[in-house]
């Protein structure tokens, strides 16, 4: 078995563009600065599954540089793409867990799509997937209201 970590923050844009959270808008006009749609969960977990697999991080794979990233699915993309190349090293996904940090993002009403959403992306059953949510409380750069971040550990099983 292995754990992963991932880690991923993004700056509101100041622009009105959707929200993409857990492939799921949850604000439509409050989007981030990002190539893709900068999606924090999809990018955390995807973090957490190559960092487990040791396959790498984000940037190997889909560097910021990377034109045909621009607007592109987060959860398919990214993710999606992930966990073949980390199915493809011999390892299964046993559970994942993520834990989005927003002042004042609601994740709450969305929480149950996200679940889903990964958990199809990923091919695992949904009580294989958890997804939390919390504040700072004021602090920091999610507390002020500038960007959110989301963090995911994974574990791996050998295949």
């Amino acid at each position: 078995m292995r754990v992963g970590f991932g880690f991923d923050a993004h700056a509101f844009s100041g622009m009105e563009k959707p929200l993409v959270v857990g492939g799921e808008t949850v604000h439509e006009r409050r989007g981030v600065d990002a190539t893709s749609d900068g999606d924090v969960v999809a990018h955390a977990a995807a973090d957490a599954l190559l960092g487990a697999a040791a396959l790498g991080d984000l940037g190997v794979f889909y560097p910021a540089t990377d034109q045909t990233m621009m607007g592109a699915d987060s959860m398919v993309a990214i993710l999606g793409d992930a966990a073949r190349r980390v199915r493809a090293a011999g390892w299964e996904i046993g559970n994942l867990d993520v834990t989005v940090i927003a002042q004042s993002v609601r994740i709450g009403p969305h929480r149950d799509a996200m679940r889903r959403n990964l958990a199809n992306v990923l091919e695992v059953d949904l009580d294989q997937v958890s997804l939390k949510a919390t504040t700072t409380d004021g602090l920091g750069f999610a507390g002020r209201e500038q960007g959110i971040s989301a963090t995911a550990i994974v574990l791996l099983e050998s295949a």
